[in-house]
């Protein structure tokens, strides 16, 4: 009797949950709200190397986007070329920001020919993603860096007069923000390794950013 009662309250049971779900299946209105939150929103790319895969909270300085961080550490260009469509096309995104160039001096890469691959890629993006607006963020300052700094400063220099003359393409100069009263990188703006940004440096891009995206 004990035993029957038992299985009468677990079936009873089984089929409320089974109901439930069925119900809750046949209502996908239930998500209206947070699909229309989402689909309206434009669709905002961050990829580079691993000044943006670490940009964790990127989301949270953009409310009014949905931004997806798409950054891989340590990658040049060369590299965001070869992953293009996984990290940029795939995602049909509004607007793209991509930060490269970093590694690639750093790794004694000319110049001439990053800005070289920054061109196929931005044609590429232009080919496959027309209506996409295209942002690229200057190489950053950094002190672990810094005594290569002739050679950063005449990369942005090649791609800011690119972007300049470049329709649907602008340069976000993030180098010049980042360097305090005496020309050099601040101080306080770096995680331990003085390459990679803490809170503050990312507060500084986030502010420098969020004018291009409001826009």
């Amino acid at each position: 009797m004990i035993f029957s009662m038992k299985f009468r309250h677990i079936t009873t049971l089984f089929l409320a949950i089974l109901i439930t779900i069925q119900v809750k299946a046949q209502d996908p209105q239930r998500f209206a709200n947070e699909v229309e939150e989402i689909t309206s929103k434009e669709t905002v790319v961050f990829t580079g190397s691993s000044s943006v895969r670490m940009w964790k909270d990127v989301q949270s300085y953009f409310p009014s986007v949905y931004a997806i961080n798409s950054g891989f550490g340590g990658s040049h260009y060369s590299d965001l070329l070869y992953y293009q469509k996984e990290l940029i096309f795939d995602f049909n995104p509004d607007r793209v920001f991509i930060y490269e160039g970093d590694n690639d001096i750093a790794d004694k890469e000319a110049p001439e020919d990053i800005l070289l691959e920054a061109k196929e890629l931005i044609a590429n993006i232009k080919a496959n993603l027309p209506d996409t607006k295209i942002y690229i963020i200057s190489p950053k300052p950094s002190i672990s860096r810094w005594n290569l700094h002739k050679e950063y400063e005449s990369l942005n220099a090649l791609l800011e007069e690119y972007c300049a003359a470049t329709d649907g393409v602008t340069y976000v100069d993030v180098w010049n923000p980042m360097l305090n009263k005496d020309g050099e990188p601040m101080k306080d703006i770096f995680i331990e390794d003085n390459l990679h940004m803490n809170k503050k440096g990312y507060d500084i891009w986030g502010s420098v950013v969020g004018k291009f995206i409001e826009d």
